[in-house]
């Protein structure tokens, strides 16, 4: 396998959509999902302080008519779920209902994540959605970061799972292929993306993105990974392809920024109406702040 097709988005020009919330290491503007729906580019990404200050503070929805230029609609904020700290958003329209906002929250005091969500009529209304938990994981698994795609055979989640009953290693982490006829009640279908031993994605692999199909080419997606406990916040990116049963990691180094800790992580591919892709991500900048970025390949 290469990594030329399709194309992946390399620190090749990248353009700041989001700047981190301030300078240095642990201030992150990121875990982003994004689509674009009649012209309009909708984009949910999460703000996150140092630990000391709070992590994962809020979660910001925007709007933009060119994909690189974006107003803040509304923000929800951890208080209101009771969480200790937000990860990825997923921000999808849902046919016949309006918008829903999925929800990676962790329980307060513990390694537990689970996903919640909320549902509205429009995006400004979110915030007082009608709420409803959706992945409640459990005392061996904590869930988050979900990639959600919906179409006209369903929806379909790749979700990320921590497992708990080992103290000291819950970074580890696996996603899960699940499906749902309504995008609230899911059914879980196993595991189908894992690390490698001795390769740079040892310690986990979290799908981020699924890309664009290509005619007669198996679905393929983009994931995190990294290859050790140290490297946890830091992940880069690798390409993984379908082979009827997984997703099986392509044979190359990941892509990564040049600067500081090296992040390059939570990919998400917007099909644009030329054929190319938008590609948001979340980067390490020089002095350890990471930024949330765009590439269009």
């Amino acid at each position: 396998m290469t990594l030329a097709t399709p194309a992946a988005p390399t620190y090749d020009d990248p353009r700041v959509v989001v700047p981190a919330p301030a300078s240095g290491a642990g201030n992150w503007a990121g875990a982003a999902s994004a689509v674009l729906v009649d012209g309009t580019f909708w984009l949910t990404y999460r703000v996150r302080r140092p630990l000391a200050e709070g992590r994962g503070v809020s979660v910001v929805v925007a709007r933009s008519e060119d994909g690189e230029h974006f107003e803040q609609v509304t923000e929800v904020h951890r208080d209101a779920f009771g969480c200790e700290s937000f990860e990825r958003p997923v921000l999808v329209p849902v046919p016949g209902i309006g918008w829903r906002l999925y929800l990676s929250c962790a329980t307060p005091g513990s390694k537990h994540w689970w996903v919640d969500s909320l549902t509205a009529a429009t995006p400004e209304d979110l915030p007082d959605g009608v709420r409803t938990v959706v992945l409640p994981g459990d005392d061996a698994v904590a869930v988050k970061d979900p990639v959600v795609t919906h179409g006209p055979d369903g929806w379909e989640m790749l979700l990320c799972c921590h497992p708990l009953t080992e103290v000291g290693h819950e970074d580890r982490m696996t996603s899960r292929l699940l499906r749902s006829t309504d995008g609230l009640d899911w059914t879980d279908h196993g595991e189908v993306l894992a690390g490698r031993p001795g390769e740079w994605d040892e310690r986990g692999a979290r799908a981020s993105t699924v890309l664009p199909d290509r005619p007669g080419a198996p679905r393929t997606i983009l994931y995190d990974g990294r290859p050790d406990a140290a490297s946890n916040w830091f992940e880069t990116t690798g390409i993984a392809t379908w082979d009827g049963e997984r997703y099986v990691a392509q044979d190359a180094p990941p892509i990564a920024s040049p600067h500081s800790d090296g992040a390059w992580r939570y990919a998400s591919a917007v099909p644009l109406p030329d054929g190319r892709v938008r590609f948001y991500v979340e980067a390490a900048r020089p002095d350890g702040a990471h930024d949330l970025v765009t590439v269009v390949r």
